[in-house]
């Protein structure tokens, strides 16, 4: 017995002496980072062959600016999550991106098995997928029912003008404002703010034409845009700084947010939660009552690069993490965001966390979530956004179709 168990513990040693070890980068969210944690434990433990160690994107501006730092600096992982699709076409535009169709009928079958192939068409860059999508969170408004009740209204504002027959019973300029209308100067705060009010204007539309790599969002729609976002600021129903957490102490009643903040709201304000109404974007006037409103999708996904020692080992683990709806449900556990998945309203798996108001809210939306525009200039663009656009009408600097149609000029520049 002892002669066996010496030579089983031997061949453990070697196994292990020999094997694979890749480095997975995952997303600087707690929540995020206790799924993978169990995930690689549960992994580390079946496979001695292959072995991760997963680690949090290193901190720095943003984790774009910290993966683009790695690859230069040549010390990369060999895998990493938290990749969205514009920044997933720059990476494949300088080589860095190991494509998963080279897996072949491995790849189709994954696709299959987890009920995504219509959602991965969204994420071709080039006809090839250098992306898996993980995650895709509609990004809806939350807004203050309890105080909204105390003001005459049993639903949440659709359009511009309730906002602002709203804001004139609510705000005052000073202490209390009707909602944050623009949620900061970093370039991806465009996403949720302007990006997000043109794809519920438009049903979805692109605000940049990839083909022809020109804006989109100087037309009608975007003035109308413009007109809305100069409006509050011009009547002080919003403001450039609003505090901190002004929509759970009341000082704001709507906010747009993603459920990543579903856990942590339910932790630290929890006699608030019962008092939100959730709704989809504000829309113009005009907006037909029956079409459906669509919304700005917060879409990640998971990466392979070009340096990785091992990618069949890479995709091993991938297949083996996504091919379990278990997996999906306990994700749904942990981050409360819905997982790239078609059949989230329709599998038995995850029937129980219908139950929940926000998750039942944003799984419902997900059809009607639009990615990114597939476009390498993601970041120069939207800084410009934020520089032509957005701090221009914040600031009541000059008439807002003069503003719109000087920043599509300046972001024209940049797509050309």
């Amino acid at each position: 017995m002892k002669k066996f168990v010496s030579v089983t513990l031997l061949l453990v040693l070697m196994i292990t002496a020999f094997s694979v070890k890749l480095t997975f980068w995952t997303a600087p969210n707690p929540y995020q980072e206790e799924f993978w944690k169990i995930m690689v434990t549960q992994w580390n433990k079946q496979r001695p062959d292959i072995q991760i160690e997963v680690q949090t994107i290193p901190a720095a501006g943003s984790s774009e600016e910290a993966i683009l730092t790695a690859l230069a600096a040549g010390n990369a992982p060999d895998f990493c999550e938290n990749i969205f699709s514009g920044f997933g076409a720059q990476l494949a535009d300088i080589g860095a991106l190991y494509a998963f169709d080279n897996f072949g009928a491995d790849f189709t079958k994954l696709v299959q098995t987890r009920k995504m192939t219509s959602i991965i068409d969204k994420w071709a860059i080039n006809g090839k997928h250098y992306v898996f999508p993980i995650y895709s969170n509609p990004m809806l408004f939350w807004w203050r029912g309890d105080i909204l009740k105390q003001l005459g209204y049993s639903n949440p504002p659709r359009t511009y003008s309730e906002i602002y027959d709203i804001s004139k019973k609510f705000a005052d300029g000073k202490k209390k404002f009707t909602m944050q209308v623009i949620s900061g100067r970093n370039w991806w705060d465009r996403w949720y703010d302007f990006i997000t009010y043109y794809y519920a204007a438009t049903s979805g539309k692109s605000y940049i034409d990839t083909v022809k790599r020109k804006v989109n969002f100087g037309d009608a729609t975007g003035k109308k845009i413009s007109e809305f976002i100069y409006t509050m600021f011009q009547n002080k129903y919003t403001a450039v700084e609003l505090g901190t957490n002004p929509f759970y102490d009341g000082t704001i009643l709507g906010k747009i947010t993603g459920p990543w903040e579903v856990n942590w709201a339910k932790e630290t304000f929890p006699k608030v939660i019962p008092n939100i109404w959730i709704s989809t974007p504000p829309v113009p006037d005009d907006y037909p009552k029956d079409k459906p409103v669509y919304t700005f999708a917060d879409s990640k996904g998971l990466v392979i690069f070009s340096t990785c020692k091992d990618k069949k080992a890479a995709f091993e683990f991938i297949s083996w993490v996504f091919s379990n709806a278990q997996n999906d449900a306990l994700w749904i556990e942990k981050t409360q965001m819905p997982p790239a998945r078609e059949d989230l309203t329709t599998n038995p798996v995850f029937a129980k966390y219908m139950e929940d108001k926000f998750f039942k809210a944003y799984s419902s939306n997900v059809a009607y979530a639009v990615p990114p525009a597939l476009i390498d200039k993601t970041i120069d663009i939207q800084q410009a956004m934020t520089t032509y656009l957005v701090e221009p009408l914040m600031y009541l600097k000059g008439k807002p179709d003069d503003i719109l149609n000087n920043a599509v000029k300046e972001i024209n520049k940049i797509l050309f």
